[in-house]
């Protein structure tokens, strides 16, 4: 039980660096560089078509991008219905080798549900412009999704894999698309809930790019929530909470919920929530992540609840279906980062995720941070993802 209740706490704690923009450029109007998607009502191509490019406003790119784009493709949502999603294109300085700029496929952490909320639309932060300025330097093209529902119709599926793994795989199709000097060779790198749909991506990414010329190689997560649905599960008025929240906790609970209802509205979410809970829940729909830390101050997570969500008839499975990551089918290596001062995804969720990957045979390394939170692993992580990630490419 003291482990459980540790998890939920880490889980729930404030988690100030999760998103690739700072918490107060959440609030500042999006930048939509001339491509504002929010009503787009065309017909939608097949997955991973190129539909509309655009130069980035270069206030939105990073310091080691020669040229960057904000790109409009065509994806499949969580009611595995045709979508369309936005992203970032950062190519590198200098001449392209032969054969082209390898690809990394970076997957963004909570920003929230909201279309303003997309972070194509807004400023990098500090450490996400070193962090991607890094991989540009080594010599790797990068696409970044924005996510289905980010900045186009639809909600966003918050922690939902198979949605989110095809926003991520599509996103790199259709990148190829584009009039640039691209190998087919990518891999994936992602943070937080980015770890997330990093992963999950991987175990999909040869299935959803088949037949595409594309050579998928590999993934490097950190702060990777692998298994928090047996956190959710818990949800309810009696669940026990540790003191001294941050305000997070609530706008994860709602971004949850609101993703887990609208992805499965045969699951009566609204009957186990009280009348705060269904406002809270409709807030997380709109606001971006400090908004709704500030709309939801007064409330506990407990305060959503008016049973406990397992009650629910299917709840579950239905949330092992929308958030549950697997731990076999990865057909290229994985790279784990963790660290152990982590207090907004537990550290032992990744350990544990590391040890049921290697029992099911996959190809997975884990690297430890003894001293790092959960944003520090992202760039205590580059001497070990860089040589592991250049070996990816290596004889590819």
């Amino acid at each position: 039980m003291k482990l459980r209740l540790m998890a939920v706490s880490a889980l729930l704690a404030p988690a100030l660096f999760c998103g690739p923009i700072p918490l107060a450029a959440a609030a500042a109007p999006p930048n939509w560089s001339g491509l504002d998607a929010r009503n787009y009502d065309a017909p939608i191509p097949a997955p991973g078509t190129l539909i509309q490019t655009v130069p980035l406003d270069p206030a939105l790119s990073v310091d080691g991008a020669a040229q960057a784009y904000r790109i409009l493709y065509s994806t499949v949502d969580q009611h595995d219905s045709p979508a369309v999603s936005t992203a970032v294109v950062f190519v590198p300085r200098g001449d392209a080798p032969e054969g082209g700029w390898p690809t990394v496929a970076w997957a963004h952490g909570t920003v929230g549900l909201g279309d303003d909320c997309a972070p194509s639309a807004h400023p990098r932060s500090m450490r996400d412009n070193e962090y991607l300025t890094h991989w540009l330097d080594q010599g790797y093209a990068i696409v970044g999704s924005d996510y289905a529902g980010l900045g186009t119709p639809g909600l966003m599926s918050y922690l939902n894999s198979v949605a989110t793994a095809h926003s991520v795989v599509d996103s790199v199709i259709a990148m190829h698309h584009m009039d640039l000097p691209l190998s087919p060779n990518w891999a994936l790198v992602g943070q937080s809930q980015g770890g997330a749909a990093a992963v999950d991506s991987a175990r999909w990414a040869t299935e959803f790019s088949r037949g595409t010329g594309l050579n998928y190689r590999g993934v490097v997560a950190t702060g990777t929530p692998a298994g928090v649905e047996s956190i959710v599960k818990q949800a309810g008025p009696d669940m026990v909470l540790p003191p001294n929240l941050g305000p997070a906790a609530n706008s994860y609970t709602g971004y949850i919920l609101a993703g887990f209802r609208d992805a499965r509205p045969d699951i009566d979410v609204n009957s186990v929530l009280t009348p705060a809970g269904l406002d809270a829940v409709a807030k997380a729909e709109t606001l971006c992540k400090m908004d709704l830390d500030g709309a939801l101050a007064g409330m506990t997570p407990t305060g959503f609840f008016r049973a406990p969500l397992a009650t629910l008839p299917g709840a579950a499975e239905a949330l092992d279906a929308y958030m549950g990551t697997p731990t076999s089918g990865y057909d290229r290596p994985i790279l784990l980062g963790v660290g152990m001062l982590d207090r907004d995804v537990p550290p032992k969720l990744s350990i544990d995720f590391n040890e049921r990957l290697a029992a099911h045979g996959q190809d997975v390394t884990l690297k430890i941070y003894p001293d790092e939170d959960h944003s520090g692993t992202v760039l205590a992580s580059m001497p070990d993802s860089t040589p592991f990630l250049r070996g990816l490419f290596d004889g590819s």
